[in-house]
């Protein structure tokens, strides 16, 4: 079932292009974008909740809401930094920022394997090894001189990285106690009620186009959390984070094929490498 998490990828790679796509529109800054893009996937995602409603008893111990509580917090500043950076920065400047953030994920699943029995499955330390290797190839493939001058933006973009990795590694700890529609809902519900309260946004002025990508993009997203929980419960976060470092290799496929970009020889030494680290884990795990 390793395949699941590559379709995975691909999805991360098209939500990425299309929303950046969305915020960089006049009329959506980053706080509409949050509100509006949080609405559109709480409303695509109820009908599920028909058929795939679950929430135990264990989900309202005491313990279990603080780990809700920090997952909540987490995402909500880490996209809130994340669209304030997509809104000033091209994605080929943004995105060796961004992939810092399966490299935060490993090693924070990896500590907390010390730490939670929960995590006592991503102690392996070969596969850990392959992730690490795809991780900084990733990285080291897409900076440039240029990118390492700092400014605002990718200092949020860094910070965003961060806490979606803090995000992702808790989350683990209470997805047993739900089903994966319904954690996704209520976190996303959670983020838009607070997000509208402090932002109050003003969505009249959003074009038709604009709500139609909106709504798209929430569809991925919604697919693609589902993918990344089911992994994350089946496979282990370090293997499932894994298969989501091919992202990047289909973005810039994308690239190649829509944009007429010509991948560099770091990026195409780095895909091979890539792909490499997650045929030998593949075959690890199996």
């Amino acid at each position: 079932m390793f395949y699941i998490p590559i379709l995975g990828a691909f999805l991360e790679a098209t939500g990425m292009i299309m929303e950046k796509e969305v915020i960089r529109k006049k009329n959506m800054n980053y706080k509409n974008y949050t509100v509006y893009g949080f609405l559109a996937i709480v409303v695509a995602i109820i009908p599920f909740l028909f058929f795939f409603w679950k929430v135990t008893p264990e989900a309202f111990e005491l313990k279990n809401l603080i780990v809700l509580f920090l997952v909540i917090i987490s995402a909500l500043f880490a996209n809130l930094l994340i669209f304030y950076s997509l809104k000033r920065e091209k994605l080929c400047e943004f995105e060796p920022i961004r992939l810092m953030q399966p490299l935060f994920t490993i090693l924070l699943a990896f500590i907390l394997s010390f730490f939670i029995t929960s995590y006592a499955n991503e102690r392996n330390v070969y596969i850990l090894g392959l992730a690490l290797i795809a991780s900084i190839t990733l990285i080291w493939a897409h900076v440039k001189k240029h990118h390492l001058n700092f400014d605002k933006y990718i200092i949020a973009a860094l910070l965003g990285s961060f806490l979606f990795g803090v995000e992702l590694a808790l989350s683990k700890i209470i997805l047993p106690y739900y089903s994966s529609w319904s954690f996704y809902f209520i976190r996303c519900l959670i983020i838009l009620i607070i997000a509208a309260i402090i932002f109050r946004p003003d969505l009249k002025k959003i074009d038709k186009k604009t709500h139609y990508f909106t709504w798209i993009v929430s569809f991925i997203w919604i697919t693609y959390r589902i993918i990344l929980y089911w992994g994350y419960e089946a496979l282990g976060i370090i293997f499932t984070t894994m298969i989501l470092i091919l992202t990047p290799i289909f973005i810039f496929i994308f690239a190649r094929i829509f944009l007429k970009e010509k991948p560099t020889k770091k990026q195409i030494i780095s895909a091979v490498i890539i792909l490499l680290c997650v045929v030998a884990a593949v075959y690890l795990k199996h």
